[in-house]
């Protein structure tokens, strides 16, 4: 089992020129936002942890959140499953948010183990812990494994930029877009990054997954 993998900005490049000669439309997107930045993370507890506690928040009040929780010392497995239910509210998470940050540290999930799984065993393994959903475990795949054949079919951004750049009369369903881009495997992340920034052009503003 080969596990495609996108390691720095260079070797993004080559896969935005595989899929350029696949789907030319990616050509004029190319030009316009260049390479993107790969907005690589480390991955691990403390990242899922960070994409539930920001889940439904805007930017500023999920950072403001994390920071408190980072102060207090919570961001590890072994300080959630220890602290109280109501030192955790004090932090700022909402009683639904304290379920899930206490699934996935219930859940001991081996990161390790991970990089050596298929995008589909990821999935699986991490859509157990209540509060992680496919889209979120697809982020993981993308921006903490690196993997390369990555498209959130249900991202909004994604949607409607890949609507603008294939030309479509309105805004594809996941199963369209699925199907629309099954073509461009095992490029796809690249086409998720390209779509990303395109969509953030478009709008004037940091393109981040929505």
């Amino acid at each position: 089992m080969t596990i495609q993998t996108i390691k720095d900005q260079d070797d993004l490049e080559q896969h935005i020129n595989a899929l350029t000669a696949i789907e030319p439309k990616f050509a004029p997107v190319y030009e316009q936002v260049g390479v993107p930045s790969l907005r690589r993370n480390t991955g691990g507890f403390e990242q899922l942890m960070r994409a539930i506690v920001g889940q439904q928040l805007s930017v500023a009040a999920a950072a403001s959140i994390w920071q408190r929780l980072q102060n207090a010392g919570l961001t590890s497995p072994q300080a959630i499953i220890e602290v109280s239910d109501e030192h955790l509210r004090t932090q700022g998470l909402s009683k639904q948010k304290l379920r899930y940050v206490r699934s996935l540290a219930a859940h001991d999930i081996d990161f390790m183990a991970l990089e050596t799984m298929t995008d589909e065993q990821v999935i699986k393994e991490l859509t157990v812990v209540t509060g992680i959903g496919r889209w979120t475990a697809e982020m993981y795949l993308l921006f903490s494994l690196g993997r390369a054949d990555v498209l959130a079919v249900d991202d909004l951004a994604l949607k409607v930029a890949a609507m603008n750049v294939l030309r479509l009369d309105e805004r594809p369903t996941p199963k369209q877009l699925h199907l629309l881009t099954e073509q461009w495997s095992p490029h796809r992340s690249a086409a998720s990054l390209l779509l990303w920034a395109y969509y953030g052009l478009q709008r004037n503003k940091v393109a981040v997954p929505v």
